[in-house]
C-alpha cells in the first residue's frame, strides 16, 4: 500500500472529517514532498503535512510552514512518536528556508502540548455581531455569488491580505483549494463590483443559528453594507458573526500557534524592522539546537555568537522568543479550512 493511502487511512481513524473533505484534501493538498511520516515496520503509525504559506512579517514576506493533519495511530500514542515526528519536520523546514511554523490545535489541551515543542499561542481573533440596518443598499454596487475560482478575485483578496502587517497569506493554488472546500462545507463567496471593478468580497460559512463571516474586505462602508445585505437576501439568516483580526477593545480568542524555525534570520528581519528594540539574549531550543546561543540586537542589526559576551542576558526558550516578537504585531490567520 502506498504511503499516501496509508496516511489517508490513518487520517480516517484519527479525524472525524467527511468523506468528501478527505478526498478533496488528498487530491489537492497532500503531496509526497510535504508529508512526514514515521513507520513501524511497513505501517505508517504517525504522519503530518507541512503546508507552505507566505506570511507578512517585519515589512517582508517570509516563508511559513503550516502543520496539517498531525496524527498518531491510537496504539502508538503517548510514546513520544509525535515529538519525534515534529522534530524531524522542524529539521526539514530549516533546510527548506522556512522562517516560522504555524498550526491550529485541534483540541484545547493541545495548546500546552505544542508549547512544549516551542510553539507560542500568538494567533488570536476578535468577533463582531452584525445587525443589519433596514435601508436598501446602493444600486451602483452589484453583488454576486461566485461559485468557482477566478484569478481576478484572488488578486483582490491577495492585495487586501498583504496589507496586514503580520498575517498568513494565501497562494493562488491555495485559493483554488479554499474555493473547492466552500462547495463541500456549504460556504459562499460574495463579490461586490462597481462599474465592473471588484470593490469588495466576503467568504462565509453557515453556523447553527447564524452566518460566520470568515473574511470580509471592502473599499468602503457602502460596499460592506451591500455585501452584508446580499448575504441576508441569499441565506435568509439575520444573525451574522464576523471574525476579525484581534482588536484591543474587543475580547480576543485563541486561534493558532507559531514557532520560530530559523532564529538568526527571524531576528535579523525583526532587528531591521524595529531598530529601537535592543536585546541581549541567551536562547535555548530543545528541538533545533542550531538556534541555541547568544543574540545581540542593536541599531537594526542582529549579531550571533556561540560564546557569551559581557553584559546582562535575558534567558529565553524558543517559545518565549516567538511570543515576544510576534504577540505585539497581532498575528492573524483566516481561511485555513480549520
Amino acid at each position: 500500500m502506498m504511503i499516501k493511502e496509508q496516511v489517508k487511512a490513518l487520517w480516517k481513524i484519527c479525524f472525524d472529517d467527511s468523506e468528501e473533505f478527505v478526498e478533496m484534501y488528498f487530491r489537492l493538498r497532500y503531496k509526497t514532498e510535504v508529508n512526514v511520516a514515521i513507520q513501524s515496520g511497513d505501517e505508517v503509525i504517525s504522519a503530518l503535512q507541512m503546508l507552505p504559506y507566505p506570511m507578512t512579517f517585519g515589512g517582508e514576506t517570509v516563508q511559513s510552514s503550516y502543520i496539517s493533519g498531525a496524527c498518531t495511530h491510537p496504539d502508538f500514542r503517548s510514546k513520544g512518536v509525535m515529538r519525534e515526528l515534529l522534530s524531524q519536520s522542524f529539521a526539514r523546514m530549516l533546510r527548506n528556508g522556512v522562517h516560522f511554523s504555524t498550526l491550529i490545535p485541534a483540541e484545547p489541551w493541545l495548546f500546552d502540548y505544542y508549547a512544549r515543542m516551542g510553539y507560542a499561542s500568538v494567533f488570536k481573533y476578535s468577533t463582531k455581531e452584525i445587525v443589519l440596518p433596514e435601508f436598501i443598499p446602493s444600486k451602483e454596487i452589484a453583488v454576486s455569488v461566485v461559485p468557482e475560482f477566478q484569478e481576478e478575485i484572488y488578486s483582490y483578496l491577495n492585495k487586501k491580505l498583504s496589507e496586514r502587517a503580520c498575517c498568513i497569506q494565501h497562494t493562488l493554488e491555495d485559493f483554488q483549494v479554499i474555493m473547492t472546500d466552500l462547495t463541500i462545507s456549504g460556504g459562499y463567496l460574495f463579490v461586490a463590483r462597481q462599474e465592473n471593478e471588484i470593490k469588495g468580497l466576503t467568504i462565509i460559512y453557515k453556523g447553527d443559528k447564524h452566518i460566520i463571516i470568515n473574511e470580509l474586505c471592502a473599499e468602503d462602508k457602502d460596499v460592506e453594507y451591500s455585501l452584508l445585505h446580499a448575504i441576508r437576501q441569499h441565506t435568509g439568516y439575520k444573525r451574522m458573526v464576523q471574525l476579525l483580526p484581534p482588536e484591543d477593545q474587543q475580547p480576543q480568542h485563541p486561534l493558532g500557534m507559531a514557532r520560530i524555525i530559523n532564529a538568526k534570520e527571524v531576528l535579523q528581519i525583526y532587528a531591521a524592522a524595529f531598530p529601537e528594540d535592543e536585546m541581549q539574549l541567551e536562547l535555548s531550543d530543545k528541538q533545533l539546537s542550531v538556534n541555541n546561543g547568544y543574540y545581540y540586537l542593536c541599531k537594526g542589526k542582529c549579531m550571533y555568537s556561540t560564546e557569551r559576551l559581557p553584559g546582562t542576558h535575558i534567558q529565553m526558550n524558543i517559545s518565549e522568543l516567538t511570543d515576544k516578537i510576534l504577540q505585539p504585531l497581532k498575528p492573524y490567520m483566516s481561511l485555513m479550512m480549520n
